[in-house]
């Protein structure tokens, strides 16, 4: 299993090209360009365990997570909620305030990196660029850590340490930026739902 990961880990930050630390203001210029984008996904959980599926992003504020086959679960943040619907269950969506997880540091309508207290990290591993990020008025609530290759800037994966210890990675395939996403992808789903 930890090869797996490894590889699959290798293979998302291979396009690299030798670079150096980018700047925090050229990562905040990119996340606040980035208004729509579509990607594959790899998710690692906290538990060792790992769902592919699909990865919506409608900037500000809205996300969508589409896990395949036999999860089939779907993970919505839209209307400053995040929902978590599990197809298989009869109970209505789990929520959570979106500004209680560090999504909320990506899905801002400005991202700013350089705000005081925001970065508690901010490195290069030989192969990305890594920032860990928190809210700074509120660290309990966890954080982020992002990766970014250069020449274009590109968000590669990120780590969300969530404030009950947990971890959960997400690695993107190939980031399909621009084009229009329908609002109706990021409804909040009903409570009969």
């Amino acid at each position: 299993m930890k090869r797996v990961i490894g590889a699959v880990l290798a293979l998302s930050l291979a396009p690299a090209a030798m670079a150096e630390k980018l700047p925090l203001s050229a990562i905040s210029s990119y996340l606040n360009d980035l208004k729509t984008a579509q990607a594959t996904i790899t998710q690692i959980n906290d538990d060792g365990s790992v769902n592919t599926g699909k990865l919506l992003l409608k900037r500000p504020g809205r996300m969508r997570f589409e896990y395949d086959d036999p999860n089939a679960a779907l993970i919505l943040a839209s209307a400053n909620a995040v929902y978590i619907v599990d197809p298989k269950s009869n109970q209505p969506p789990e929520t959570y305030p979106l500004r209680r997880t560090p999504l909320s540091l990506i899905l801002a309508r400005n991202v700013n990196l350089s705000q005081a207290n925001m970065v508690t990290g901010h490195s290069f591993d030989g192969t990305a660029t890594v920032v860990t990020a928190q809210d700074p008025e509120h660290p309990e609530y966890g954080n982020i850590q992002m990766k970014f290759t250069g020449n274009p800037v590109e968000l590669r994966q990120w780590v969300v340490n969530d404030s009950g210890g947990g971890s959960t990675t997400v690695v993107l395939g190939e980031l399909s930026k621009g084009g229009t996403l329908s609002n109706r992808l990021f409804q909040p789903p009903s409570r009969g739902n």
